[in-house]
């Protein structure tokens, strides 16, 4: 067993392997043990969809850390095991190696696993999901080969396997239960914007209709039927439905579990020691005044150091304003704040025409998120915009000539 003084970080994604870093970088030079239940090192999941997916970037890309680096910096990486008991009270991690970890402090960055589409014939052999490197591996295989790709889900994931899927040649079937792609985050008239670029590179976006089964020969996907009794020829069923945070670690240790593991703003369990960060934490956010659970990179990719602070006895807040990006064909986006799908928005620049940003507004006329459409370098006025919580005139929102940095209140500029 590990000794009593170890920092242990259950995780071994992009948040463990960040917060891992600071811990070394803040001075920290006790034991210092880094779990993760898959056999790679430490990676970011982006690529997966994009890059890698697309044959544009090679298998490394996306890896934290080199090779030689956690060695060098006395971090013992464990892969390829998994945490299956904790004691908090013990202060003690149970990994199913059948080795105990004790521990001083113990962070929890489990991440997410898929949801799994719950028809007839989902276990079907071609039937995919997209969540680890693995998967990716996989998938990049089977896009060079198959006629057509049925891809349940308009979701970010399921837009970004369209796309690659599509730069592969493959014929592309989108099924999507809601009106739009996109519909819960981005409401209908910007969920527009993605079902016209994805049918403009010839996807076949069925849209409010789901999947009731999919369908084999001999064990292997052949066709997929849906809601409304039409049935899809496929080769390569892609699953992208959301995820779940991986809580079954924290639910066994006792831990409060609410749609992710709940922290307070600076991370931090009401178990004494226990931390969680990523994915699977539902962090108090001081701006929104609730608990927020972000399943984006961004998220991952500070959230890790600032558990590691926290960790460390620092004083933390962590209050970033949610963020992510996506890539599809040669559309870029970026996306800043939490935004209501059905409430008020308005753009600068034309959506039915070229690059834009789209602004969703609050009660008091307040920028609450905005999302920009191949328009670059504007994500910190847009993310100091929400911040500010102040009101902004539509007319000058909207309009292109006013520099968004002049709508800040004078005090925040």
């Amino acid at each position: 067993m590990t000794s009593s003084d170890a920092f242990v970080v259950v995780g071994a994604g992009l948040a463990g392997a960040k917060a891992a870093e600071t811990l070394r970088a803040e001075g920290f030079d006790g034991p210092l043990v880094l779990v993760g239940a898959e056999p790679e090192r430490p990676y970011e999941r982006p690529p997966l969809s994009k890059g890698y997916l697309l044959g544009s970037a090679g298998r490394d890309a996306g890896f934290v850390h080199e090779p030689d680096w956690y060695a060098a910096h006395d971090v013992d990486l464990r892969t390829g095991v998994r945490a299956v008991g904790l004691d908090p009270a013990a202060h003690r991690v149970g990994l199913d190696s059948g080795e105990e970890l004790g521990y001083r402090a113990l962070l929890l960055a489990t991440g997410a696993v898929p949801r799994r589409l719950p028809v007839r014939g989902a276990d079907l052999d071609g039937v995919r999901y997209l969540r680890t490197l693995v998967d990716a591996d996989r998938l990049r295989a089977d896009l060079t080969g198959p006629a057509h790709v049925v891809v349940v889900g308009g979701g970010w994931i399921g837009l970004e396997v369209a796309a690659a899927a599509r730069t592969h040649g493959c014929a592309v079937t989108v099924v999507e239960p809601q009106p739009t792609p996109l519909h819960a985050v981005l409401g209908p008239r910007l969920g527009a914007v993605f079902a016209r670029l994805h049918r403009d590179h010839g996807v076949d976006l069925r849209t409010g209709v789901g999947v009731e089964e999919v369908r084999g020969t001999a064990g292997r996907v052949r066709a997929v039927r849906l809601g409304d009794g039409q049935e899809i020829d496929a080769d390569l069923v892609v699953v992208g439905v959301g995820v779940v945070p991986e809580t079954s670690l924290a639910a066994a240790g006792g831990l409060p579990v609410d749609g992710g593991v709940v922290v307070d703003a600076a991370l931090r369990s009401p178990v004494p020691d226990v931390y969680a960060c990523g994915d699977v934490a539902a962090a108090w956010h001081p701006r929104y005044q609730r608990h927020l659970r972000v399943e984006h990179w961004a998220n991952a990719l500070h959230g890790g150091p600032a558990a590691a602070r926290s960790m460390l006895g620092q004083p933390v807040s962590y209050d970033r304003v949610p963020y992510f990006f996506t890539d599809q064909y040669e559309l870029g986006m970026e996306y800043s704040g939490l935004g209501r799908p059905d409430g008020p928005v308005v753009c600068r620049g034309n959506p039915d025409e070229g690059p834009f940003i789209a602004f969703w507004l609050g009660p008091e006329g307040q920028v609450e998120a905005g999302m920009n459409v191949d328009v670059w370098d504007v994500t910190e006025p847009v993310q100091a915009l929400i911040r500010s919580g102040a009101p902004v005139p539509v007319e000058q929102l909207t309009d292109p000539a006013v520099p968004l940095e002049e709508l800040l209140p004078a005090g925040s500029r």
